[in-house]
């Protein structure tokens, strides 16, 4: 392990293929769920597919910790855990979490609803990210939270005494973390429960959430929405809200249900992969990722509808989902609300500069809260490479510009030193300081990048 800074070789205009096909790692979003899906079950589970890094390891330490039995085959990609169907084996114990925000807010959730004593801790960076309106609204179910330090954040000890309301709403204003944790342990309360979202932010994640919940057998459903069968709902049963914010939107969960172990498949993640996509936007080549689909449960996928309206072509195929950017290099520039992915905002930022006219992105002011000030972040680093920029209340403006030589930093932020490694595919200087950050989610990117960019290069 290094924590030398990453010199990204600038490759555009060395170009001997026009064509590459990629294999990312599962998705994290769908891998932690999975897991608390797959603890809170009865009997055992096997998620195929499975992410390993940073965040997910700190997951299942943690499910671990709490007596669970889980057995894990990272050259499988493979996860075996055994549910006692809402039951802890443990019910004192202290739990780690790391920077992993799913683990943070979904294994905080589940123990606040739940009966026994835990204590929580972090790392220094989600120690500084919010918690507290879930934390206040689990002391409103009942639970007692004694503080550390800070109040509302880690590191803290959690009494819960079980569930004794059946309604509760929680503000996603900064998370919509807030509202899955709520949902996936709404199975805890024996008489069922109604969530409702208070603020604004894009739902999409929390879709994928609602859709897990019902493939592992538990029935939510929207209020005012008929009943459906909760084994076999269709996707249809919830409207797509990745082009809308929340606005009050209530979920019921009836009481007496339980989820249902079973074998699972994770997708590949399209947050990882959308890097990729990215660079065939800025070299102008061809890029598949394998077994990535249009209509999967990742509202990453919106980032490619950017790219195509900012001049590149999307085709899903049999291999996978592929994308060709515009020949010439030339990208338009475009204003895209990026609420439904804002993960990829970075990203966006990051090859903004060559685009033919400004990139405004907007619908992102949340991320000011997430591993770092992304918002502020993204806006120092492109200033530090001689790029015009203006940032909102939600969002930032990039113009076109030839990005000078710098060292970009990162903030232990994962996602700025992935999305600024692809400003420097077409830019000589350009290097990426910590990059070791990447373990939290993708730890192996930079040796994939440099695989990628060889193949590219070397014919």
């Amino acid at each position: 392990m290094t924590h030398d800074p990453y010199q990204v070789k600038n490759i555009y205009g060395q170009l001997k293929r026009e064509e590459i096909t990629v294999t990312v790692p599962g998705s994290k979003s769908i891998t932690n769920r999975a897991l608390l899906l797959a603890t809170l079950a009865e009997g055992e589970s096997r998620l195929k597919g499975a992410l390993f890094s940073e965040d997910s390891r700190y997951f299942l330490n943690c499910i671990q910790t709490l007596g669970f039995e889980a057995q894990a085959d990272e050259e499988a990609k493979t996860v075996r855990v055994k549910g006692l169907g809402g039951r802890i084996p443990k019910t004192e114990a202290s739990l780690y979490v790391g920077s992993a925000g799913t683990a943070a807010r979904f294994l905080t959730a589940f123990l606040g609803m739940s009966e026994g004593s835990w204590h929580f801790d972090a790392s220094a960076q989600m120690r500084r990210r919010p918690m507290r309106p879930l934390l206040e609204k689990l002391a409103y179910l009942g639970a007692q939270i004694v503080y550390e330090e800070a109040e509302g954040h880690f590191p803290f000890q959690i009494t819960g005494h079980g569930v004794n309301r059946r309604e509760v709403s929680v503000n996603i204003d900064r998370s919509s973390q807030f509202l899955s944790a709520l949902l996936i342990s709404s199975c805890l309360a024996p008489e069922g429960m109604r969530v409702t979202a208070e603020g604004s932010h894009g739902m999409a994640y929390v879709d994928m959430t609602v859709e897990m919940m019902r493939e592992f057998g538990l029935e939510c459903r929207k209020a005012g929405e008929p009943r459906a069968d909760a084994a076999g709902a269709a996707r249809s049963g919830v409207p797509a809200e990745g082009a809308g914010a929340a606005g009050g939107i209530s979920y019921e969960i009836p009481g007496g249900q339980s989820y249902l172990a079973r074998e699972y498949q994770i997708e590949p993640d399209v947050s990882a992969a959308s890097y990729f996509y990215a660079l065939a936007a800025v070299l102008g080549v061809r890029v598949t990722v394998r077994d990535v689909r249009l209509h999967g449960k990742q509202g990453d996928v919106e980032f490619l509808r950017i790219l195509e309206r900012m001049g590149c072509e999307l085709e899903e195929n049999a291999e996978g989902l592929a994308l060709s950017g515009p020949p010439d290099g030339r990208l338009r520039g475009v204003a895209a609300d990026m609420h439904a992915c804002s993960d990829q905002a970075i990203t966006l930022a990051a090859i903004a500069p060559y685009a033919d006219g400004p990139v405004t992105i907007t619908g992102i002011g949340h991320i000011r809260y997430q591993e770092s000030d992304r918002l502020a972040a993204m806006a120092a680093e492109l200033r530090r490479m001689g790029i015009r920029c203006e940032t909102a209340e939600d969002g930032i403006t990039v113009w076109p510009g030839s990005p000078a030589p710098a060292v970009i930093e990162t903030y232990d932020d994962h996602r700025m030193a992935m999305g600024f490694a692809l400003t420097g595919l077409r830019a000589e200087g350009i290097r990426i300081a910590g990059p070791d950050c990447c373990k939290k989610t993708f730890e192996n990117y930079f040796a994939v990048l440099d695989q990628v960019s060889a193949a590219l290069t070397e014919g």
